[in-house]
């Protein structure tokens, strides 16, 4: 599944429930922000151009994912895994 096939099945779940849940992996302090693949497991693969400290890699990773999306930053809470480099997500409407 590609990550465009992602974010449409994202959105029709979106749609029809008002929330969505899924996993990403991200790694921090990369050259760029952007979203590199979906995995076998379909957790999304994340690069974050933001480091690992006060918060700021998560922040970057809700900023892009609201872009990505097409959905406000509000919109979306780490529900688990602030700390840890796989995070729980749950994107509303």
């Amino acid at each position: 599944m590609s990550i465009e096939d992602f974010k449409q099945q994202l959105g029709l779940k979106l749609k029809a429930k008002g929330e969505a849940y899924f996993d990403v992996k991200v790694r921090p302090s990369a050259k760029i922000s952007r979203i590199v693949a979906q995995l076998e497991d379909e957790t999304l693969k994340i690069d974050l151009a933001a480091p690992a400290e006060k918060g700021k890699a998560n922040e970057e990773l809700i900023r892009l994912l609201a872009k990505e999306l097409a959905v406000s930053r509000a919109s979306i809470k780490i529900v688990a895994g602030k700390s840890e480099r796989k995070k729980l997500l749950k994107v509303k409407l």
